[in-house]
């Protein structure tokens, strides 16, 4: 029987590993997101700056495995047994539940995911426990460490509410006084704004680093005999003071000598401090529980005892982490932190909701959003009435962007400047600072994150054209949050319990079916970095003369057409064979167009901003055709949407009349689609024109004898959904080509104006 129990802990030590892939690629937001976001150095510098703090933070960890031996249990209420089924539970439902929002992109808290997983598989196995003994639920508190759990939730429920506050209050006065010239300010200012950040972030170092290891427990001489834990809690305002000192004219030289950004500096070290925080508090979520596993294996085979008889008390000691755990740890995370894609999403959703140019939103608005958004600008008009005018002025007038960032949308321009990223690294690293010094139990990706929300709001990144989607993203990530809490304690008191009744046959079972989810996730997550990366897009808007919009018009017609055709084709072949993975795709290839067309509608703005000269013609032809363009785009979205819920609901299929009668207007409509397709490749032929125009009666009289053929087959029909669905096809169809029609006639003219005045 000894011999399972070593391959549940061999097993624990593979999930280790794969939990630190998930667990990095989720949490390198926490630290990635404010230098990646503002662009300050290079991303290879970046990676550096990461590395570096990870692998100081892994070996610094040891002192926090404490955790999840005996902060959320007692360990000495359960056996050996049970507690390496619990330890098992935990890391299976640990490595689904970050893959599971690492694929979505989403940052969760590893903090708050192991720290309920815990409690749900102590809780259930308690439960199970007393059932099987007095069935007393009193008891349940002789099993879990409430008060240590409930002072874990509290603390977490209130990192949100204060890390958002804070960052927000820091940055409206940070951008109040410095504006968004902060650079052209004199060197005095800089440098004490990097005296104040760069003690913050060596006093966060301090904390997090050197006072979480065991060196720090050492008496040393140099220190008079004191530890490095009692020296700093008695000279703390001493610390404080010699810090700011001595980083206000490290900064104030590197500027005057070395001509150095003092911002850029501070991301670097901000950077590097996180990650090392990082490391250092998260690595416990990842290797904390198949550590203890391995130290209960070892204490419980030492002992000579049953694994149902053997008592835990013994994690309840403080026993060391051996030194190549935390090593091996360290590679794998640094590797992970360069190789993950999933990483790089997660940290994209961050930088998306706190981006200050105008960029394709990817959260949709909500009622809650709507209200909150309402409810704000109602109270900043309140307060903004209070302010004197002369002050109100200029406040604003700091916060206003300089004129070559506003108006010309650069899809490589920074989320934000330095001067947010580094307030949003220094106040995180005084929040975790303070919360660590008081022994208050935190998420830092909580923390992080709510900081650079915060910061995003004060920044006014949230205008009035994204406020709804900004905060409707944040609205779905903080949901996704007590999503998780909830999950992880229902999920794995579930896989706990089935442990409990099949033992390592169970364990095998449950594994496999949640490789076999990852393994999924892993392969769509491929599919989709693919496409993202080579995307073909089927309009652009790049040129500034009237004759270059026009040939790229034709270009973009040309394109709309041909994408019309293949997704018509495709609806109908979908139809016909009542076939909903084909009408599926007809459907995502209409969302991809129809996004593109959005994506050029709410461009007008820079597109007109972005002409040399002005021109009232060029602007109208552009405007006009983007309106037929998306006419037409949304009749083929009705289509594809009314067909693929016609056979998602299992609805009866089209008769055969019915098919057939489609099929006819789809070879009609082929030779119209065609000749279209070579008149726009040709740019402007006036035959090629004509020849598609004089097709336009045919079509609309063969539309018009197939709705009068239904409106007659109608009286023998059994099915109102497929005649709806019918009637409807024909009915949108005819637009379509009414449409499309109109299209090649709008450019037609305007071509045929310009070639005659030249």
């Amino acid at each position: 029987m000894g011999d399972v129990y070593l391959y549940i802990v061999i097993l624990l030590s593979i999930l280790a590993i794969g939990d630190l892939i998930v667990g990095v690629s989720n949490d390198a937001v926490n630290f990635l997101n404010s230098a990646i976001g503002s662009k300050a150095l290079s991303f290879r510098n970046i990676m550096i700056f990461a590395s570096l703090g990870i692998a100081l933070g892994a070996l610094f960890s040891s002192g926090m495995m404490e955790v999840a031996r005996k902060g959320i249990f007692n360990p000495g209420a359960f056996y050996f047994e049970e507690i390496i089924y619990i330890f098992m539970a935990v890391m299976m439902t640990d490595i689904l539940l970050l893959d599971f929002f690492n694929t979505l992109g989403m940052p969760t808290s590893t903090t708050v995911s192991i720290v309920f997983e815990l409690l749900g598989a102590a809780v259930v196995m308690a439960l199970i426990k007393i059932f099987a003994d007095s069935g007393n639920l009193a008891e349940l508190s002789t099993y879990i460490n409430t008060e240590k759990a409930a002072q874990i939730i509290l603390g977490i429920l209130l990192s949100v509410f204060i890390a958002f506050t804070i960052g927000a209050i820091v940055q409206w006065i940070s951008r109040s006084l410095l504006s968004y010239n902060f650079l052209s300010k004199s060197k005095w200012t800089s440098a004490l704004f990097g005296g104040l950040s760069l003690a913050a972030i060596s006093n966060f170092i301090l904390i997090k680093g050197i006072k979480g290891t065991p060196y720090s427990g050492i008496e040393y001489n140099f220190l008079n005999g004191e530890t490095i834990n009692g020296f700093l809690d008695s000279n703390s305002l001493a610390v404080n003071l010699g810090s700011l000192v001595f980083w206000y004219l490290f900064s104030y030289l590197l500027m005057r000598i070395f001509k150095t950004d003092i911002y850029k500096v501070i991301i670097g070290v901000g950077t590097f401090a996180l990650a090392l925080a990082f490391a250092g508090n998260d690595l416990v979520n990842f290797i904390g529980v198949p550590v203890a596993a391995y130290q209960s294996y070892e204490a419980w085979v030492s002992s000579g005892m049953a694994a149902n008889e053997f008592s835990m008390g013994v994690l309840s000691n403080k026993v060391p982490t051996p030194t190549i755990f935390l090593f091996a740890s360290g590679l794998v995370m640094v590797l992970t932190l360069w190789f993950s894609s999933k990483a790089k999403k997660v940290v994209k959703t961050s930088l998306d909701l706190s981006d200050q140019n105008d960029i394709k939103e990817r959260f949709k608005p909500n009622f809650l959003s709507r209200l909150l958004v309402r409810f704000f600008v109602g109270l900043n008009k309140y307060f903004s009435n209070l302010i004197p005018p002369a002050v109100n002025q200029k406040i604003t007038h700091s916060f206003v962007m300089p004129k070559h960032d506003s108006m010309i949308k650069d899809p490589d321009a920074p989320s934000f400047d330095t001067l947010r990223a580094s307030i949003n690294l220094t106040v995180a690293a005084i929040l975790i600072s303070i919360a660590t010094s008081l022994k208050l139990p935190l998420s830092t990706t909580y923390v992080t994150f709510m900081v650079t929300m915060g910061t995003s709001l004060a920044d006014r990144a949230w205008g009035t054209d994204s406020a709804v989607f900004r905060v409707a993203g944040v609205i779905n990530v903080i949901g996704g949050w007590f999503f998780t809490a909830l999950s992880a304690f229902v999920v794995c008191g579930i896989i706990v319990y089935f442990i409990h009744l099949g033992g390592f046959t169970a364990i095998l079972i449950i594994l496999s079916f949640i490789l076999l989810l990852i393994g999924r996730n892993f392969v769509n997550h491929r599919r989709d970095s693919r496409q993202q990366k080579s995307p073909t897009k089927v309009l652009t808007s790049e040129s500034d003369s009237f004759e270059g919009i026009i040939e790229e018009s034709a270009r973009n017609i040309g394109n709309v057409i041909g994408k019309t055709y293949q997704t018509y084709s495709t609806i109908i072949r979908g139809l016909s064979s009542n076939d909903l993975k084909t009408l599926s795709v007809a459907k995502k290839d209409v969302d991809q167009l129809y996004d593109e067309v959005n994506e050029l509608r709410n461009g007008v703005f820079y597109f007109l901003k972005g002409r040399g000269e002005t021109s009232v013609a060029s602007g109208r032809f552009y405007i006009s055709l983007l309106g037929v363009i998306f006419d037409l785009v949304e009749d083929l979205s009705y289509l594809s949407d009314v067909s693929y819920q016609h056979v998602n609901n299992n609805h009866s299929g089209l008769k055969k009349s019915q098919i057939k009668d489609l099929n006819e207007i789809y070879e009609s409509l082929s030779s119209v689609f065609k000749e279209g397709i070579e008149a726009f490749s040709l740019q402007f032929d006036e035959k090629e024109f004509q020849d598609v125009l004089e097709q336009k009666t045919v079509n609309i009289d063969l539309l018009n004898s197939k709705i009068d053929a239904q409106i007659l087959r109608t009286q023998n029909e059994t099915s109102p959904k497929t005649t709806a669905l019918y009637f409807n096809i024909l009915v949108r169809t005819k637009d379509l080509i009414l449409h499309k029609f109109n299209l090649v006639e709008e450019f037609f003219q305007v071509t045929k104006d310009v070639k005659s005045s030249q």
